[in-house]
């Protein structure tokens, strides 16, 4: 049986561990880069969303992206139950578990990048640098509960 291109490239995914997605850099791009992280902390759950951020990623992009984080266990997909035609993506407990490691990336940004919207955040930085554990755990449950770290009008 002939497979699409589309097929093959998902079928290889899930063949493949990991490690090996992290030493490719496919993990890092998707889950820690500072510039795509930034709706993770904005609200951003559907599709749709996501395509408008001010990133500007590709249709295929984003959908090979969103696949791949869910393949992964870091997102689930659900039906919107207001609009079946659209899923909602939202961070698993695995997902949750990156949460720190975000925080750090943005105070990594923060700090080299003068564009950085965490630069607007100042007393939020400053938090989370005096009590990272305690500010992680917050985070984790605000997100658990629906709720999003800067909403769309604080960016």
């Amino acid at each position: 049986m002939l497979r699409s291109s589309h097929e093959n490239n998902v079928q290889r995914r899930r063949s493949v561990p990991l490690r090996r997605e992290l030493r490719r850099g496919d993990l890092r791009r998707q889950v820690v880069s500072p510039d795509r992280s930034r709706h993770r902390f904005t609200g951003k759950k559907t599709y749709g969303e996501f395509l408008k951020s001010e990133e500007g990623i590709a249709t295929n992009v984003l959908a090979s992206r969103l696949a791949f984080l869910e393949e992964q266990g870091i997102l689930a997909r659900a039906p919107n139950p207001n609009d079946r035609r659209k899923d909602f993506y939202t961070l698993t407990e695995k997902g949750l578990d990156l949460i720190p490691v975000l925080l750090n990336i943005v105070l990594w940004s923060a700090k080299h990048d003068s564009k950085s919207y965490m630069r607007r955040h100042k007393e939020f930085a400053a938090r989370l640098i005096r009590s990272p554990l305690e500010v992680s755990e917050e985070m984790k449950s605000l997100v658990r509960k629906g709720g999003c770290f800067f909403p769309e009008g604080e960016q």
